[in-house]
């Protein structure tokens, strides 16, 4: 191994699965960076350790995937203002002075809808499903793109509204709202879900009413075939899209924190998308 080439991984859990390689490796050749990436399997309880051994192997930067994302929070010396209102980090920058912990699941959400599904969330009504990690990730790239309304909805409406609190700290106050699933009232323009219901093959308790006539209906999994959120907002005049793009994009957020050169993602994308 070229000592002299910048190493790069992604920290799992299981890991196996992971595209980051295979996305990274394409975003090198089409840039002309020189660098290796690879997947990292850290032992649940020693992902610190496994940060600072890479470290010590020369490793310049990693991705943090499930279940690491708030050990990461941990491990970083300074968080981005992301990273800091996310309350988690899959982004890890290793410079001079120290460990940035960044989050750029929100910025790739954002990408893809503004920039791949040509859908601008200005002036829109926005809904959120679910309240989670991966919710909390999304709020403040949304909020920046200044949508109409922005509704946290949640089965536990007392954790929407504890996100909704905080954002609106930071600006959000009179953009988000937080309620329960049978407190939703449509119609909205772009409706999330950034529950795990899809990993279930289940729905989140919402009408059809949700959706506006054209709406986008984004679900932040991705497969094969469309999850059933997707198959149920396209059966009421939604236009669906997974999260396969918001995969590629955040990892473009990355390379280009490391990198400084920020890469295109059409045709990665679509190598992705060939291969599920």
């Amino acid at each position: 191994m070229d000592a002299q080439i910048d190493r790069y991984c992604v920290f799992g859990n299981p890991i196996a699965h992971s595209k980051s390689p295979e996305i990274h490796a394409a975003f090198a050749a089409q840039t002309g960076q020189q660098l290796e990436y690879e997947k990292r399997l850290a032992p649940l309880g020693g992902f610190g350790a496994a940060v600072h051994a890479f470290i010590a192997e020369g490793g310049k930067g990693a991705n943090v995937t499930v279940p690491f994302k708030l050990d990461a929070v941990q491990v970083a010396h300074a968080l981005t203002i992301r990273a800091r209102a996310a309350g988690a980090v899959n982004t890890l920058h290793f410079t001079s002075d120290g460990i940035v912990g960044d989050n750029t699941d929100g910025a790739g959400l954002v990408a893809d809808i503004v920039n791949n599904a040509g859908v601008p969330i200005t002036g829109k009504r926005v809904l959120m499903l679910g309240a989670g990690g991966a919710a909390r990730g999304a709020v403040l790239p949304l909020l920046e793109q200044r949508p109409s309304q922005l509704v946290i909805a949640n089965r536990t409406v007392a954790t929407a509204e504890a996100l909704q609190q905080q954002f609106a700290a930071l600006g959000g106050d009179g953009v988000v709202s937080a309620c329960g699933y049978d407190a939703v009232q449509g119609p909205f323009d772009i409706i999330i879900n950034a529950t795990s219901a899809s990993l279930n093959a289940d729905l989140p308790p919402i009408p059809p009413t949700v959706f506006a006539p054209g709406a986008l209906a984004y679900d932040m999994m991705y497969g094969k075939e469309p999850t059933v959120f997707l198959r149920f907002a396209a059966d009421h005049g939604a236009i669906p899209r997974d999260g396969l793009g918001m995969l590629a994009e955040q990892a473009a957020e990355a390379f280009a924190l490391w990198r400084g050169v920020h890469p295109q993602t059409r045709e990665v994308l679509q190598q992705l998308r060939a291969k599920l």
